[in-house]
């Protein structure tokens, strides 16, 4: 299968500070690919070059096989672009930003018209068409900003933290459009995430930290590299149990703020010697089955904090 998108050492600074260092992404083709990161980890920059608003600082970026920072009007042909705040004029009508949208991309006449009437029914939004945008509830928005990124029938859908804000119900509404959409168009969908939900609907992912790529494969494939279940203890002295734990019991101990992971290939077995011998200092004791977020710790020595600075 082909790549619809290919980076080799991209790089990008902002003054001092390094948003990409030395990313290396490739995407298949009709898949749908998530990249996974908190805010602060490259995916808003990452989606800038690629959709032509930023020139990397070195390396390269492809798109469909024309390099992005050599023909970026013809990368934006093929590129439909849902970012965080919607790319639409609030004053006007759904069916008008439609109209004002197709037309900057050459289409006009009963073919506009066609593809906006399309576009709005398959996102169920013929009956709000004359309402204007900023009427609209989030999740009607980002579905008129989704109808918008279609009309010209890209290859590769660029979708940017896309449900941020939204409720359940209209996150689920939305994800049910982009599965329709793909089948319907064979469009390449790649979303940048902070939300594991999304990451698993994934056909496959790149976990990104500080402007790299960790990690890469699909979300069962990625969870089952850590093996089996962990168990976690959150205690009211979480150091000096971690160094009982390692040095009396010999376990496989890692401190992450008051809570510890232990890595043990029967965790349920080591409840009852936890209890015996630590029970005055233990808050609370669990185990759970490898997590994405135990995946993105397991590669980086930190837990998943999707807020730990301002995105880049």
């Amino acid at each position: 299968m082909l790549d619809i998108l290919a980076t080799k050492d991209l790089n990008f600074r902002y003054g001092s500070q390094t948003a990409l260092d030395g990313l290396e992404v490739e995407v298949p083709e009709c898949s749908l690919f998530g990249l996974l990161g908190p805010n602060g980890s490259g995916k808003t920059t990452f989606f800038k070059i690629i959709s032509t608003l930023l020139q990397p600082s070195s390396g390269t970026c492809h798109v469909a096989g024309v390099e992005v920072s050599k023909n970026p009007a013809r990368v934006r042909q093929q590129l439909g672009v849902v970012f965080q705040q919607p790319a639409l004029d609030l004053a006007l009508s759904v069916r008008d930003n439609l109209r004002l949208h197709g037309a900057l991309y050459g289409l006009k006449g009963h073919l506009l018209d066609d593809r906006i009437t399309q576009s709005l029914q398959q996102l169920g939004l013929l009956e709000r068409a004359t309402d204007r945008c900023r009427s609209l509830s989030g999740g009607l928005l980002r579905r008129a900003d989704l109808a918008r990124s279609i009309l010209h029938r890209p290859k590769l859908l660029l979708l940017d933290e896309p449900t941020n804000g939204l409720d359940p119900v209209a996150r689920h509404a939305f994800w049910g459009f982009i599965h329709e959409l793909r089948q319907r168009y064979q469009i390449t969908v790649l979303v940048a995430t902070h939300l594991m939900e999304e990451a698993e609907k994934c056909d496959e992912l790149a976990i990104l930290n500080q402007g790299k790529v960790v990690c890469r494969g699909t979300p069962e494939g990625l969870k089952s590299t850590l093996g089996s279940d962990t168990l976690w203890i959150t205690a009211s002295d979480p150091e000096t149990l971690a160094t009982l734990l390692q040095e009396k019991m010999g376990w496989r101990v890692k401190q992450f703020g008051k809570a510890l992971c232990v890595w043990h290939h029967a965790p349920d077995s080591l409840l009852t010697p936890l209890y015996r011998d630590f029970g005055a200092s233990i808050l609370s004791a669990s185990i759970r089955k490898p997590t994405l977020e135990d995946v993105f710790l397991t590669h980086t020595g930190n837990l998943f904090d999707p807020n730990p600075s301002i995105g880049v």
